[in-house]
Parts: C-alpha cells; structure tokens; sequence
C-alpha cells in the first residue's frame, strides 16, 4: 500500500479502498461524471438516460463477485465526503504481455475537479499496480476529451497510437489508448 491510503493526499484528498456501503457515492460521481465530461461527446439522450440507481447495483455485484484482481479506490475531501473513485487491475486487451495493468476509471464529482481528487486517486492506482508488479499502466480516453488528455499527460501518460471504436446510441465515439511505464 502506499503512503496515501488513510492519508491526507494532495489538497488533503484521502485516497482508500472503496467498501461496498460506498456503491451509492460512487455510483452518483460515475454517473455526473460522464454528464459532465462527455456532454457534447455523447449523445444526450444516452447521458439523460444514465440511472445512478441502476449503476449502483451494478457496483455492488461487482464488488460482491470481484475475485481481487480489481482494485478499487475512493478519493475523500478533508470532510470525509467522497468526491473521487477510480478502478484499476490487469489490462483486458489482448495486445499486451500479462505485466501490464488497465486504469479502468477515474471520475471525480463535478463540484470537486481540479482539487486535487483525481490526482491523488491516479498517484495510488499507479503506486499500487508499480508495487504489484507491473510495468506499464494503460487506459483508454476520448479522443476528443480534451481535459482528460491533458490530464493523463501531465502524469507522464502518452497516447501510444492504439484506437478503437466507442458506438453510443449509433455514435462512433472514438477512444484512443494511453500508456506508461511504472516506477519499479
């Protein structure tokens, strides 16, 4: 574990492993989460249509059946609030030796971006898979998501050229992939 689980973390964001009892949160930050960053991306019919309550059961027969391959981890304001999640473990593309991890998700609640919640939550997921050791981190953004791409590579992620298809409501979205080496 490393030293940001129990802790304060950036802008005193406290980064833990996420309990069942924190489904609900973390479902409502996944769901604002996609309303705010992929409005005009996303069809918004798909986006009006998301149901935090749906995406909390969801949650919770996941982390039921989980098998702790996939970790998941929540990010705390100084008030104890959740205000982040994010999801990692190994990578599901074929494409890649068994050494590389995926950073499934990461959402921040939109009231609390750019406070540090999302970093603190990306620093574990990396401190984490590089402690379990695997060599390389990857995830997949929108290519138009602009903020998300910038944020990945201020945390030294680059795009490594892979794309694939995203279909939303008929939509092609396109996802390109990011990738970094871990600390060993």
């Amino acid at each position: 574990m490393s030293e940001l689980t129990g802790k304060a973390g950036v802008n005193g964001s406290r980064v833990r492993e996420m309990t069942l009892a924190d489904c609900d949160r973390v479902a409502e930050i996944r769901i604002r989460g996609w309303q705010s960053a992929y409005r005009g991306l996303i069809p918004q019919t798909y986006l009006d249509g998301l149901s935090a309550r749906e995406d909390a059961e969801r949650r919770r027969t996941h982390f039921t059946q989980a098998d702790g391959g996939v970790v998941n981890l929540v990010a705390e304001s100084a008030g104890r609030e959740i205000v982040g999640w994010a999801c990692h473990g190994p990578y599901r593309g074929g494409d890649m030796p068994a050494s590389a991890a995926e950073l499934y998700a990461l959402y921040v609640h939109p009231d609390h971006v750019g406070r540090g919640a999302g970093q603190a939550l990306l620093k574990e997921s990396v401190a984490r898979c590089s402690a379990a050791g695997h060599d390389r981190m990857l995830l997949w953004v929108l290519e138009e998501n602009g903020p998300a791409r910038r944020f990945y590579e201020r945390a030294g992620f680059r795009a490594d050229g892979a794309a694939e298809p995203f279909e939303v409501q008929g939509v092609t979205v396109p996802e390109v992939r990011y990738a970094r080496t871990l600390p060993r």
